[in-house]
């Protein structure tokens, strides 16, 4: 929705820094801009927003949004802005706009920093109470909405991206060698096991917390909302009603806009669930935007016509190619602040670019279904592990065998007893670790750890996903491939409602006839084509590294391997072998790109940091 920054202590912002910062924000928010100061006690304090126009497009919607003693900066949607203003102007609450925002606002002087416990939405905001002379700090039980922060010198400096806080502090974050290490030997899924960005003195401010701010040298975060598994009994025609009244809500709500809203089509069972129920069930004219791959591993435009042909929705296909790579890879790379984590996101920019370029402001995306449904090798295999004692058990393995298990590649997970036999084993997750490590020329070790949320071994799993594996880095890489190009993602199966009901279902439940997320299949059953909808392919936005990268161009080669800093962390000659090498094995050509990212991403720092030193010269 949009963009926002600040500063809070005692030395004032000068207004070169603030301008810098605001050309920076444009991109996030290119239809409004404001700047808001004050003086706190002996400390000052400015707020900046830029503003991407999505709910109630007249300028007196517009922020930093005042209103008497509070003054707000917002990023996100409150999507039950409409049933929470019914609440306030019942009790006696007046509004002057249509937005969220002023929701926002009023919500807090009703109920305190305990309103986000009532908002169902994605958002990150910096509230100031005047009464208080404090700031309220608050992120989204998810984190779909990115909010980071550094200290430095008493001064409090906060931003959806990390480029905002170069600007207004004047000085470039120094890049974390063990984050570059840590991404490459242990993939993506490493790297929100730890509260680290790529910069050593930047911090990601927490999904699910408030923090009230008094003094700023001192941050300290608040959770607002846990996540438990709480199974109840329940029979599944039951579990089904509640599941598609929950999905159809959530994507209801997703809807409200006054823009138009396009939706992302792989052809996979997730984003098409979503469609369907956008066409079907809440009788709208969607437009959806899909990528097709010519490597037959990844091509899914068989699937994506058959959606299409069904809902007689618009439909635009593009194709990701090897034309302009490292230009496309430069821009993205510089816009992230950080390696683009994932092939995936590299194909995705070309969605979010068209999505924009034929005038849509919104794009709706299936993320996190694999982890609130289960849509994993490692979670069918863990459920079969939970069902040991049934005495059906002998058939869901031969099921398993017959659906998804065909499609199983990693060898640790070809066993159906794997989980029964070695219920701690997650080998799998760090995928050939040991041999990515041999690239890097210091001693890099870092063992898996998973945080202990449930007994239940498959829902432990799925949290610590959610919550600290793929999640976290999907929603960043959707947030800022989206806001590159003026777009707001807006994710359906990360309902507060849908996500707490589904971690009441028992387990036994999730799983049947070979396919994975059994549940969200049945519960949309006559809406998508059965082709589609029982298709036990794991699909997704996917691409190999030499679809979009020529390896025999000497150009190439020469980017790849010319001197930086990068080889400080990694060792040239074998990343050369590397490129010289065979590549069909997926783990390589996922780390292939790992390398491409990391190498543009120390290379673009080197140079904003020589920048940073010849501005202070």
């Amino acid at each position: 929705m949009c963009g926002i920054a600040g500063s809070f202590g005692q030395v004032p912002i000068v207004e070169d820094r603030v301008r810098a910062c605001l050309s920076l924000m444009k991109r996030r928010g290119p239809d409004a801009e404001g700047v808001w100061r004050d003086n706190v006690a002996d400390r000052h304090l400015v707020l900046l927003h830029t503003r991407l126009a999505i709910v109630d497009l007249s300028q007196n919607a517009d922020q930093p949004f005042s209103a008497v003693d509070i003054v707000l900066i917002f990023n996100g949607e409150i999507y039950n802005h409409v049933e929470l203003r019914t609440e306030l102007e019942a009790k006696g609450h007046a509004f002057r706009t249509r937005t969220d925002t002023e929701v926002v606002a009023e919500a807090y002087r009703a109920w305190g920093r305990d309103c986000v416990d009532r908002f169902e939405g994605m958002w990150a905001f910096v509230l100031f109470d005047r009464r208080s002379g404090a700031i309220m700090m608050s992120r989204d039980r998810f984190g779909e909405k990115p909010l980071f922060f550094r200290q430095a010198r008493g001064q409090l400096f906060f931003a959806s991206e990390i480029k905002f806080l170069t600007a207004l502090s004047g000085a470039a974050p120094r890049p974390d060698p063990l984050m570059i290490q840590r991404f490459l030997a242990n993939g993506y899924k490493s790297l929100y096991k730890a509260p680290r960005s790529f910069f050593a003195d930047v911090e990601e401010f927490p999904a699910g917390c408030t923090a009230i701010v008094e003094d700023p040298r001192n941050v300290t975060p608040q959770r607002y909302w846990h996540l438990h598994f709480v199974p109840h009994p329940m029979e599944e025609a039951d579990a089904l009603q509640t599941i598609r009244e929950y999905l159809k809500r959530s994507v209801e709500l997703r809807m409200r806009a006054d823009v138009p809203i396009a939706f992302c089509l792989s052809g996979g069972v997730d984003s098409t669930v979503l469609a369907s129920l956008a066409v079907r069930e809440l009788d709208s004219d969607i437009a959806t935007y899909s990528i097709v791959d010519d490597d037959p591993r990844y091509d899914e435009s068989d699937s994506i016509g058959k959606v299409v042909d069904a809902l007689g929705c618009r439909s635009t296909t593009i194709h990701a190619g090897t034309g302009s790579f490292f230009k496309r890879m430069d821009d993205l790379v510089r816009y992230h602040d950080a390696p683009v984590a994932t092939i995936s996101y590299y194909v995705h920019s070309y969605l979010s670019e068209a999505i924009a370029n034929d005038g849509y402001k919104v794009a709706i995306s299936g993320t996190a279904a694999d982890e609130v449904f289960t849509g994993y090798f490692d979670h069918y295999l863990m459920w079969l592990a939970h069902m040991r004692d049934n005495p059906d058990h002998p058939a869901m393995v031969a099921d398993w065998r017959a659906g998804y298990g065909a499609a199983v590649r990693n060898p640790l997970l070809q066993d159906p007893d794997r989980f029964v036999n070695e219920p701690g084993m997650r080998a799998h997750i760090y995928d050939n670790a040991s041999e990515f490590r041999r690239f890097l020329k210091d001693d890099f070790s870092e063992a898996f750890d998973e945080t202990a949320y449930a007994t239940d071994l498959l829902r432990n799993r799925m949290i610590n996903e959610l919550f600290h594996e793929s999640v976290p880095v999907i929603l960043k890489e959707d947030d800022l491939n989206s806001m590159m190009f003026s777009v707001e993602n807006r994710s359906p199966f990360l309902d507060r409602k849908l996500v707490e009901f589904l971690y009441t279902v028992p387990t036994e439940l999730l799983m049947a006839d070979g396919c994975p997320k059994w549940l969200l299949r049945r519960a949309v059953d006559g809406l998508v084509p059965d082709e589609v909808l029982y298709d036990r392919r794991k699909r997704g936005f996917n691409a190999s590294i030499d679809t979009v990268m020529d390896r025999s161009d000497p150009q190439t080669r020469e980017r790849l391997l010319d001197p930086g800093p990068i080889f400080d962390i990694v060792d040239r000659e074998k990343i050369e072998q590397l490129v010289d090498g065979d590549l069909t094995e997926n783990s390589y050509s996922k780390f292939m790109f790992s390398f491409v990212s990391a190498r543009i991403f120390m290379d673009a720092a080197a140079e904003a940091s020589a920048g940073a030193q010849m501005a202070v010269a």
